[in-house]
């Protein structure tokens, strides 16, 4: 019985069609508006929180905003090492320079650091090492650089062949020991946060004497010794009692960021959601309209079915399945629409690859299908409760 209705219920939607195809564009736009709008949300989320991890998410980053005649030195970052809850400390100092080859030259961010950075980080690394104790304390002009630098400076792809080649920062040359590993997306989440995507990470000790910037430490990094908040806590403790202002210094917990990012991303999704839900809603309303249309002008049919032995369950499935499928097709088709439009902003835009997110596929279909059902019910009960002799009669 079930096969004979879906049969039914094909035969009708292809024999109007373009009626059919204009009850489901309802179900066809909140679908698309559901599917696309929470993929671009995710994506965009998804993208945010990967860069964040890349920069280490049990850490923290502070920065000195104002010192009081104070500034921090090297021994400073190792009083504050010796707090309980932090693990290590590396000097996070940044300045801007020209990164020079015999082959090319590109302006870049140079970072001073010690040998606790790439831990902190987590940095990965694709050849090579990172910057040790040994370098901070001999003053080594090293370097670690991102694969972008022996790219697009030194021009090779393979980081093995960059060791031990040189490029030079302010006149002053560096030898390359260490290659950072590439990360998806590098270019979108240095331009995230500001930074050129020519990094290169060198001694802090090795920094103070190839720029002006002088020995006081403006910004440093802390990995955590069990609780994050706890650390944070007391880092902040320290710098309060040594500049006397808490507002002299911001600290970065990168969890708490990834916490709030994850809830205002979810309030989003709901935001969207709904607002797709109401053309749903809307499209579930054409549904039962025209459904009701289609149960006027097939009365007779019904009267005839109910003539021959049809029952009230035949001719209520008979509908029910109809409003069902104009109701699903339409969400296979919005479904479809949003891959193509998500490939396209993909493609287009480069920065970010945003494709169909199979949770909220699922819940579009089962929406869409709940649509069907509870719109499509009034109009199905409507014609199994039809008196035959009355539908016989009906000269519509």
């Amino acid at each position: 019985m079930i096969l004979q209705s879906l049969k039914m219920a094909w035969e009708s939607i292809r024999a109007n069609k373009m009626r059919s195809f204009l009850t489901m564009l309802g179900i066809i736009i909140g679908v698309f508006s559901l599917v696309v709008l929470v993929s671009i949300v995710s994506g965009a989320t998804g993208s945010i929180t990967d860069s964040i991890s890349s920069m280490g998410s049990n850490s923290l980053t502070v920065t000195v905003v104002d010192d009081n005649g104070r500034s921090l030195k090297y021994e400073d970052l190792m009083d504050i090492e010796k707090s309980s809850h932090v693990a290590s400390v590396s000097p996070y100092v940044t300045s801007m320079g020209t990164i020079k080859s015999r082959h090319n030259s590109e302006s870049g961010s140079i970072y001073g650091v010690n040998g606790s950075y790439a831990g902190i980080a987590q940095t990965e690394l694709a050849a090579g090492r990172n910057i040790t104790d040994t370098d901070y304390r001999n003053n080594s002009y090293v370097a670690v650089v991102s694969q972008e630098v022996i790219e697009d400076i030194l021009g090779t792809r393979d980081p093995a062949q960059a060791l031990g080649e040189q490029i030079s920062v302010s006149g002053h040359p560096l030898t390359i020991v260490g290659v950072i590993k590439e990360a998806e997306n590098s270019q979108q989440n240095a331009q995230m946060f500001g930074m050129s995507v020519y990094s290169i990470y060198i001694p802090y000790t090795a920094l103070v004497r190839l720029t002006d910037l002088g020995s006081g430490i403006n910004a440093f990094m802390v990995s955590a010794e069990g609780d994050l908040k706890t650390a944070q806590s007391e880092v902040g403790d320290w710098l309060t009692d040594r500049f006397g202002d808490e507002d002299s210094f911001y600290i970065v917990n990168f969890e708490e960021v990834m916490n709030i990012l994850g809830d205002v991303t979810s309030t989003l999704s709901l935001v969207m959601g709904g607002v797709a839900a109401i053309s749903l809603l809307v499209g579930g309303i054409g549904i039962m309209n025209i459904m009701l249309v289609s149960v006027t002008e097939r009365t007779k049919e019904i009267g005839i079915r109910k003539a021959i032995g049809a029952g009230r369950g035949s001719i209520l499935l008979q509908f029910l399945i109809e409003a069902m499928m104009i109701s699903v097709i339409g969400c296979f088709i919005g479904v479809a629409l949003s891959g193509a439009v998500l490939k396209i902003i993909s493609d287009v835009w480069g920065k970010i690859q945003f494709g169909l997110e199979p949770g909220v596929v699922v819940l579009a279909t089962v929406f869409s299908l709940a649509i069907g059902v509870i719109f499509g019910l009034y109009p199905a009960n409507k014609a199994a409760r039809k008196n035959p002799i009355d539908a016989l009669h009906y000269a519509g």
